[in-house]
């Protein structure tokens, strides 16, 4: 038996290592070239990616351009001017107005008192509503309390005063009477008493 034959599973071909060499070198070509290659089409595919799956946010429209503008021909409120300062003779009218509370027909009351903000004028407050007056004197004698807007007029003589609307041309309430009105016509009915008695007397035999 021969000892020194070789094994023919451990021996190999000259040319069998360079095979390998080239076989591990091309691999390694082939590896570098795909991460090249990934490498390069990575960012074009993320970015395309991205393109398609996140969604532009549209902007919402800001709070003020939802009110709407006013027009042009919207209506400004008037700017309320003071009245004329008062004369020596609405001064003095003013005088002779009856302030205080007036208990009028039909249970309703009328308040006047002395304007604070303008001098001898008068407030004059009716139900909800608030009227500023100019004293002045009538021909007759008697005192109007004139509305300076031109909506009321109540007119004071010594029995009663009235409340008008002026540009209906309707009485707002009548038989307004208030303390002062109220002595003067207790005065005048003593007045008319006592004349009576004597004319009683003068035509007695």
């Amino acid at each position: 038996m021969n000892h020194f034959a070789t094994d023919s599973s451990t021996s190999r071909s000259p040319s069998e290592p360079a095979r390998t060499l080239r076989s591990s070198a091309l691999d390694g070509c082939l590896a570098v070239a795909l991460t090249l290659a990934l490498g390069l089409a990575w960012p074009s595919a993320r970015a395309e990616v991205t393109a398609k799956t996140v969604r532009p946010v549209q902007a919402k429209p800001h709070a003020k351009a939802l009110v709407k503008a006013k027009p042009a021909s919207a209506k400004v409120a008037p700017v309320e001017l003071p009245p004329e300062a008062a004369s020596e003779e609405q001064a003095a009218v003013a005088e002779r107005v009856y302030y205080g509370e007036y208990f009028c027909d039909f249970k309703q009351t009328v308040q006047i008192k002395a304007s604070e903000k303008h001098p001898s004028y008068v407030d004059l407050r009716f139900g909800p509503s608030t009227y500023l007056m100019k004293p002045v004197l009538s021909s007759t004698g008697a005192v109007r309390l004139e509305d300076v807007k031109g909506t009321a007029l109540m007119v004071q003589i010594p029995s009663k005063s009235m409340l008008l609307n002026v540009k209906t041309g309707t009485r707002l309430v009548d038989e307004c009477v208030c303390p002062q009105q109220r002595e003067l016509i207790e005065a005048a009915r003593q007045a008319a008493d006592l004349e009576a008695q004597k004319t009683a007397l003068s035509s007695s035999p």
